[in-house]
C-alpha cells in the first residue's frame, strides 16, 4: 500500500522505520507547522520533520483541510500517531482504505491526548496500544487490533511511552496486513470509556497531604514531561523518582540521612531520587542536598 503517515513527536518514529523498510510504501509524512520553542522561542521542525529529512522522505506541513487533502491525493492509507490535529471527515475518509490512528492506550479507556500520563496517574495495572479506523468521534472508531502491556510498579511516562512505541510497531504491522486480506475493524465499545485530559501545570503541583502511593504515581505519570513539582523557599523545584519507604513523617516534612532526601506524605514518607531545581538541569537528589543547607524543620510546598 501507498501510505501516508501523519505524526509530530519521536514514538512515531519505530513505526516510520519499519513502514521505510516493509513492502508498503511511505510515500510521504505530514508534521505540524515548525514553532517557537526554547529560550530563544525560535522556530524549530518536529522530530518527525527531522527523521523525515534525514531519510530523505518527503515531509508536508499543510496548513487546512484543502492542502491536507492534496496532501494525501496519492495515498491509498493515512496513519496517524500523535498528529496533534483533529483532521475532518472529509480528510481521513479520503484514501481508498481511509485513516488508522495508532493510539496509546487499550481503547476505550483513555480517549483523548494524554492516555499514557492517565493510565499511571491512576495506578493502571495494564496498558497498551490499540490500532482502529479514524470516525468523527475523540478515538472512538473501530478497532482492528490492540497489544496489552503490564506495567511496572515503578514504571515513569517516559519509559511506558517508549515501550508502547515499539509495540505499536507490531499492532500497526498486523493492522495492515488485516486491510490488505479486506478486513473489517470490530465496533468499539462505550462500556468503562474514559477521558484522557490534557495535562495543566496547575494539577501537577504535589499536595504532600495525599497518600504516598497517590504522589508516587502522580511524579512518574508527569516524568518528565511536565513534571510534577513543588515549593521550596519560594521557587519551584520538580520532583523524580520516588519510593515508598517505612518511615513516617509530617505531610512536606523535610528529612536529610547519609545526604538521602525524605519527604512526609498523608501515609509513609517518600524518598525522593531526583530533583530540578528552577533553570536547572535534572540532578540526584543527593547533588541537591549537598548545595541547600537545609535546617531543621523545612519543608516542601
Amino acid at each position: 500500500m501507498r501510505i501516508c503517515v501523519a505524526a509530530t513527536p519521536k514514538v512515531a518514529i519505530p513505526t516510520l522505520e519499519y513502514l521505510r523498510l516493509s513492502h508498503h510504501e511511505l510515500i510521504s509524512v505530514i508534521t505540524q507547522p515548525d514553532r517557537p520553542s526554547g529560550r530563544g522561542l525560535k522556530n524549530r521542525e518536529s522530530e518527525v520533520s527531522q527523521w523525515a529529512k534525514q531519510n530523505e522522505i518527503i515531509c508536508l506541513k499543510p496548513q487546512g483541510e484543502q492542502e491536507t487533502l492534496a496532501a494525501l491525493a496519492d495515498s491509498d492509507l493515512l496513519l496517524t500517531i500523535g498528529y496533534g490535529v483533529i483532521l475532518p471527515s472529509s480528510v481521513f475518509s479520503s484514501p481508498q482504505h481511509g485513516s488508522i490512528n495508532l493510539h496509546f492506550s487499550l481503547l476505550p479507556r483513555w480517549r483523548g491526548a494524554a492516555p499514557v500520563q492517565r493510565a499511571i496517574e491512576a495506578g493502571d495495572p495494564v496498558s497498551g496500544v490499540t490500532v482502529f479506523a479514524l470516525d468523527e468521534g475523540m478515538d472512538t472508531g473501530p478497532i482492528y487490533v490492540e497489544k496489552r502491556f503490564a506495567l511496572d510498579a515503578d514504571i515513569t511516562s517516559d519509559e511506558l511511552l517508549s515501550e508502547l512505541a515499539e509495540l505499536g510497531v507490531e499492532a500497526v504491522a498486523e493492522t495492515l496486513a488485516l486491510i490488505e486480506e479486506g478486513v473489517r475493524p470490530r465496533a468499539q465499545s462505550a462500556e468503562g470509556a474514559t477521558r484522557a485530559l490534557k495535562i495543566s501545570k496547575a494539577e501537577t503541583e504535589i499536595d504532600w497531604k495525599q497518600p504516598a502511593q497517590v504522589i508516587s504515581q502522580k511524579i512518574r505519570a508527569f516524568t518528565s514531561n511536565p513534571g510534577a513539582w513543588t515549593t521550596f523557599r519560594s521557587s519551584t523545584l520538580k520532583i523524580f523518582t520516588p519510593v515508598i519507604t517505612e518511615l513516617e513523617l509530617e505531610p512536606g516534612l523535610i528529612l536529610i540521612e547519609d545526604k538521602r532526601l525524605f519527604v512526609g506524605t498523608a501515609t509513609l514518607a517518600l524518598e525522593i531520587g531526583g530533583v530540578q531545581p528552577s533553570g536547572k538541569a535534572q540532578m540526584a537528589a543527593s547533588s541537591w542536598v549537598n548545595g541547600v543547607r537545609l535546617t531543621t524543620g523545612e519543608r516542601f510546598g
